[in-house]
């Protein structure tokens, strides 16, 4: 038997062809795109409802305190209360605070929230799915039990049982979100993994000698990536709501700090007599999870190569 069908047989594959398989394989899905994500987005209505809304929650949290420079911590008890007005567009609170300041700086809060805390779960799940996928059978089963117990309880009772344990603060109930979103993450990745591993771009790699970092980012991670994304948007409005859920029992965000759930909380005693002290942090929460999921949405279409 001469050499090159030694290597052959012990790869499965021959030198020439996988060398043109891994070329190919690790470009295919980046590939012939003719037009950005972005443009494509806007195609569909989802997307651009989507992206407007995320665009404003951007803007607003960015440059919204400089176009609208009232101090939100400010207290001014003879106008406490004080409805929708031209002085304070979305009136005042319990302790004469302007509202709208309030929902101003809280934007920045919930944001940092949603990517602080989804951050935490992608990078930890990310590593975790790799490791599950490629790190042979042991530490795949060694994973995948604590993934399938973490799943077992209820996704808000366990970032409870987290916030309880840490303690009541916002970092805490980042920290508790965080984990929570991890097993969502690590399944993904495995999965993702696990149809990638026979893929012939990825025997190809192994077989021109690719160590198993090298083949796990390169070409596996890679791959995943666009389904990282989505995953992503679609957990960032989940973590909004499970932080607001927090800060509602008083686990999250602690006064004086302007978090919309937390604003849900102080204003729930003055339902009927200042409605707008819900109605506003409320309708915040809701156009802020709709447009992200509907931008998850659009995100999964566009990015998704078996709905091209």
């Amino acid at each position: 038997m001469s050499d090159r069908e030694a290597r052959r047989d012990s790869a499965g594959v021959s030198p020439e062809r996988a060398l043109a398989a891994g070329r190919a394989g690790a470009i295919a899905p980046w590939t012939g795109r003719q037009r950005s994500v972005l443009a494509r987005l806007s195609l569909s209505w989802s997307g651009r409802i989507g992206l407007a809304i995320a665009a404003l929650l951007l803007a607003m949290a960015s440059v919204g305190p400089t176009l609208y420079p009232v101090d939100p911590y400010r207290m001014a008890v003879a106008k406490r209360l004080k409805p929708p007005s031209s002085e304070h567009p979305l009136g005042t609170d319990e302790f004469g605070r302007d509202v709208l300041a309030r929902i101003v700086h809280g934007s920045r809060i919930s944001l940092r929230v949603g990517l602080i805390s989804v951050g935490i779960g992608g990078l930890v799940g990310t590593a975790l799915g790799l490791a599950a996928g490629l790190g042979g059978r042991r530490v795949d089963l060694a994973i995948s039990g604590v993934v399938d117990v973490m799943l077992a309880f209820p996704g808000f009772l366990l970032a409870l049982a987290i916030v309880a344990t840490l303690g009541p603060s916002l970092e805490n109930a980042m920290i508790a979100i965080g984990i929570r979103r991890v097993p969502v993450f690590v399944r993904v990745v495995r999965a993702g993994v696990l149809q990638l591993a026979s893929a012939e771009f990825v025997l190809a790699a192994r077989a021109l000698g690719a160590s198993p970092l090298r083949v796990s980012v390169l070409h596996v991670l890679r791959n995943v990536a666009p389904t990282l994304v989505v995953l992503a948007t679609l957990q960032f409005p989940e973590a909004l709501l499970v932080s607001a859920g927090l800060s509602f029992l008083g686990l999250g965000a602690q006064p004086p700090l302007p978090e919309w759930g937390a604003l849900l909380t102080s204003a729930r005693v003055y339902l009927v007599r200042a409605p707008w002290l819900v109605n506003v942090p409320g309708a915040a929460i809701l156009v802020t999870v709709l447009g992200l999921n509907l931008l998850g949405n659009a995100l999964r279409d566009v990015l998704d190569p078996r709905l091209k």
